[in-house]
């Protein structure tokens, strides 16, 4: 079988995947008085999970959620209202499928707290989540634990988090340690970890992060949570204010800690310097485990998303061990000494890639390429039906409303950028891990006025959304738009 062939049959099976889970969802939401219009997929994010946004005629919207994982489902799905009841702001469940691999939640927007956090509403936005944060926490666990799958916090778990750090990052570097000496410190420290008092223990989100809150309403939202488990309450607290594309500062910090603290010791019987005291080991595992994600999905996977991620963990490790906070664990202070030294992974933070997209009729010939590098990738839209060729479309673009309806209800334009994004996703990502400071992608038909230009906009919207390390310029030559696409972070 040719290579084309194999391609085509690939993409038919894609789309067709796509479009039976669009009409299950479609038809789940029937069963709630919702009549489905549009299905949009959104970006995936870290987790096999799958999400939709449904949309009825008159602009109401839901989310669908296809999961892969039962265990994941079931604990969201039982989570979810707990919380609700509890006062927390989380999702409400509208829908759930017969084999519970699906539901249908409310729909909290596009905005997440890690959009606004250097904003004039980021700092009542944070605060506010974190004493929400405390309230989850808090609750008791004889009500909660049993909607969990995963096994509470202990030394086990520390251990392999501290060994994915080591073998995934610290293996992939130059740094030469001793392999006993360091087993002792993840020992001591793994003991060290497990040791906090029971008023400090409760639900562990294990993922909280500002990526995991929306703003709807001006109101933060939790997401994400069906991965929470019993665990030291700390842990949460420096997941979300040591996450490196935050970058808060020392003193933003420490502010933030002290909110935190505050509102731990009004609803639990401990002392805020307690917490305070045992935030800093915390920060110091939080960061080895997201080194070692990083060094996985970035070094061994070659994803430049995360390869650029690196320095900013880095300069959080950096700050602990200004502050003598590995002194206790001396091989493990020593070999991370080494790497936050290591001159590499400054040169990896690149955000000097441009990736113009442009949209254009191959009447006028192809883009111009004012970068000197060569150009890129061009891909021909004309083998699309042509809306242009319809009297009611032809003054319209690739931007209208209808023009997109069209394109979309034909059902050939999805899987057409799913190829193209196969071969401009792995190119991206090289250039961005090469230092590389343009790429050119274009999207022809013949006029340049409706197949091209919806390409090239959604092209740009996808790479934005992927690559935030990447800057994203959309140029729609025929019709002299050139603009920014922001992504989304």
């Amino acid at each position: 079988m040719g290579k084309t062939v194999l391609l085509f049959n690939i993409l038919t099976i894609m789309g067709t995947t796509l479009r039976e889970t669009e009409k299950e969802l479609g038809q789940l939401a029937t069963t709630v008085g919702f009549e489905t219009a549009t299905v949009e997929s959104l970006p995936a994010a870290g987790s096999d999970r799958r999400y939709y946004r449904l949309t009825d005629k008159a602009g109401h919207t839901l989310i669908g959620v296809k999961g892969t994982d039962c265990r994941e489902n079931e604990a969201f799905l039982a989570l979810a209202p707990y919380f609700r009841k509890k006062g927390c702001r989380v999702p409400e469940i509208k829908a759930v499928s017969s084999d519970r691999m699906m539901y249908l939640q409310t729909d909290l927007g596009t905005v997440s707290l890690l959009d606004i956090l250097h904003t004039p509403d980021g700092d009542r936005a944070v605060e506010e989540c974190l004493r929400s944060l405390v309230r989850m926490q808090t609750l008791p666990s004889a009500e909660w634990q049993v909607m969990t799958f995963n096994a509470p916090f202990s030394t086990r778990l520390v251990m392999w988090d501290l060994n994915y750090f080591k073998y995934m990052f610290l293996k992939q570097t130059s740094a030469v340690f001793d392999e006993n000496r360091l087993e002792d410190c993840f020992e001591a420290l793994a003991r060290d970890l497990c040791t906090m008092p029971p008023e400090m223990t409760g639900f562990m989100y294990r993922d909280c992060q500002s990526r995991n809150v929306m703003i709807c309403g001006g109101e933060p939202y939790w997401i994400d949570f069906q991965g929470g488990r019993v665990g030291p309450c700390l842990y949460d607290a420096v997941s979300f204010l040591w996450q490196a594309r935050a970058a808060f500062t020392p003193e933003e910090r420490q502010r933030y800690l002290e909110v935190y603290a505050s509102e731990f010791a009004r609803l639990r019987d401990v002392d805020e310097a307690e917490i305070l005291r045992n935030i800093p080991l915390f920060a110091l595992f939080r960061t080895l485990q997201v080194l070692g994600a990083y060094g996985y999905r970035g070094l061994i996977q070659k994803k430049a998303h995360f390869v650029t991620s690196i320095p900013g963990a880095l300069a959080n490790l950096s700050e602990l061990l200004a502050d003598r906070v590995a002194a206790p664990y001396p091989e493990l202070e020593r070999v991370c000494r080494k790497i936050v030294d290591d001159p590499r992974f400054a040169a990896w933070q690149s955000d000097g890639l441009t990736v113009e997209v442009f949209s254009f009729s191959y009447k006028k010939g192809y883009p111009e390429d004012m970068s000197g590098n060569g150009g890129g990738f061009m891909f021909d839209c004309r083998a699309l039906h042509n809306p242009g060729r319809y009297d009611r479309y032809k003054p319209l673009t690739g931007l209208d409303k209808d023009v997109i309806d069209f394109l979309e209800e034909r059902g050939e334009i999805q899987p057409f950028l799913a190829a193209a994004w196969q071969l401009t996703d792995p190119a991206v990502e090289r250039y961005l891990q090469r230092g590389f400071t343009s790429l050119q992608i274009g999207f022809g038909c013949t006029g340049g006025r409706h197949r091209s230009v919806y390409s090239a906009e959604h092209t740009a919207s996808h790479i934005a959304a992927k690559y935030p390390a990447a800057r994203v310029i959309v140029n729609h030559r025929e019709h002299g738009i050139r603009h920014e696409v922001k992504h989304d972070k």
